[in-house]
């Protein structure tokens, strides 16, 4: 007896049905804040936040090619009202933040989540100028990537909480 036209498409409606639930099986496994046996969370966050203090003492010295290096080859800083700024251009973007009279700033991590590709640092930061006075605060996020088998910055964005004033 030969199969008929309607045995046969519930069969290959049953099969593609079966495929794309192994599919999406798959997809759940492979998530970002899964933990795979060869990646260490604990010891990525740690890592994050060693070069978060090393970025942080390179700027207070002065020194906008050293926290350009943090940046990834095809990465993009973006500022609050300015266009992103690519690579090329970090250096020059942040020595003209220190030039600006930004002394230092701090960061209270409140997340890191990811996997051994992609890192994602949620918080907040302050921005401080001479006198350790208060110059800006808000939130950030940055998105840390490896390259070459070290994390960099891909994406860095944030923008402020504070009120804007009239001029």
């Amino acid at each position: 007896m030969k199969p008929s036209f309607i045995t046969v498409s519930y069969s290959m409606v049953v099969s593609l049905f079966m495929i794309a639930c192994n599919n999406k099986a798959a997809d759940k496994s492979e998530s970002p804040t899964n933990n795979t046996s060869s990646f260490n969370l604990e010891k990525a966050r740690t890592d994050i936040r060693e070069l978060d203090d090393k970025f942080i003492a390179d700027f207070k010295r002065g020194d906008s090619s050293a926290v350009a290096a943090h940046y990834s080859a095809d990465a993009w800083v973006m500022p609050s009202n300015s266009e992103p700024i690519t690579t090329e251009n970090v250096a020059g973007f942040w020595g003209g933040v220190i030039r600006m009279g930004v002394k230092d700033f701090k960061l209270n991590i409140t997340d890191i989540t990811g996997n051994d590709n992609l890192i994602a640092e949620t918080g907040k930061y302050e921005m401080y100028g001479d006198n350790n006075q208060l110059i800006d605060k808000g939130k950030y996020v940055v998105v840390w990537k490896k390259e070459n088998g070290a994390w960099k910055i891909f994406r860095d964005i944030w923008n402020t909480s504070m009120t804007a004033t009239p001029n």
